[in-house]
């Protein structure tokens, strides 16, 4: 099956932890009319930090080049690959860089009903506080992750050793720290009505690796999740049927 739209982000290509291999083989499984990178799909702030980029990131790379001579592609900026940022407005081959998209879902409700809605596809670091105004206290927030993510691997490693099933440390805190700041900024409720400013019933966003799919504040919120942990992206059928989908 071709699917109508697939939503990915987060894949944080240079960094040790990103799924490259599992991303690759997702492509390769889920062909679609038009793949949507919804921001950090290169760690620029990793690579900076002297993070070290490897073969199978080259690979990914090679394959969306590859895929867009097929497959309509847009690379929308997130925070971590703002390098993009000038690119804005034009692309890379035929693969198109913008800030934000915008996609319409029309479900058949009865014979002669339909239901259109429209979704504003952007990163989220615009509307996150820490982003937009602090962005030097989000780059020491990014290497405390990255040695969240150190001490996730060797604890499940040790985890693997004793035969207990994989637990995710930095997920634990990540929420913790997200839960914190909750009252300054919540990030959905937030997301919901900058797509509505934009005339959109619905918002689809990256940025904090937490795949969801609610309803709230009148919209519908949905997230891509990440490449890093999660595994997820989002897919949109040929009936615009959407689903959140997690990589076995």
């Amino acid at each position: 099956m071709k699917y109508k739209a697939v939503i990915v982000s987060d894949i944080h290509l240079g960094t040790k932890d990103s799924k490259a291999n599992e991303f690759i083989h997702f492509l390769e499984s889920h062909p679609t009319e038009l793949l949507i990178l919804n921001g950090d799909i290169v760690d620029g702030w990793a690579l900076n930090r002297g993070s070290k980029w490897k073969k199978q990131h080259t690979k990914v790379l090679s394959k969306l080049l590859k895929l867009s001579n097929t497959t309509r592609i847009v690379w929308i900026r997130g925070n971590h690959d703002e390098f993009l940022h000038e690119f804005v407005g034009s692309g890379f081959g035929n693969i198109q860089i913008a800030e934000n998209y915008t996609i319409t879902i029309q479900k058949h409700i009865t014979d002669d009903v339909w239901e259109k809605k429209k979704y504003l596809i952007f990163h989220g670091d615009v509307i996150d506080v820490f982003i937009s105004k602090y962005k030097w206290l989000a780059k020491i927030g990014a290497v405390g992750y990255d040695m969240a993510l150190w001490l996730n691997r060797i604890y499940n490693r040790w985890r693997v050793w004793r035969g207990l099933p994989y637990q995710s440390i930095s997920q634990k805190i990540k929420q913790g720290v997200k839960a914190a700041t909750n009252y300054i900024n919540d990030f959905e409720v937030a997301a919901i009505r900058m797509a509505k400013k934009a005339g959109c019933d619905g918002a689809i966003c990256g940025h904090i690796h937490n795949p969801a799919d609610i309803h709230i504040d009148n919209g519908h919120y949905l997230n891509s999740g990440d490449w890093v942990e999660n595994r997820t992206a989002i897919l949109i059928d040929q009936t615009d049927t959407i689903t959140l989908y997690e990589y076995k």
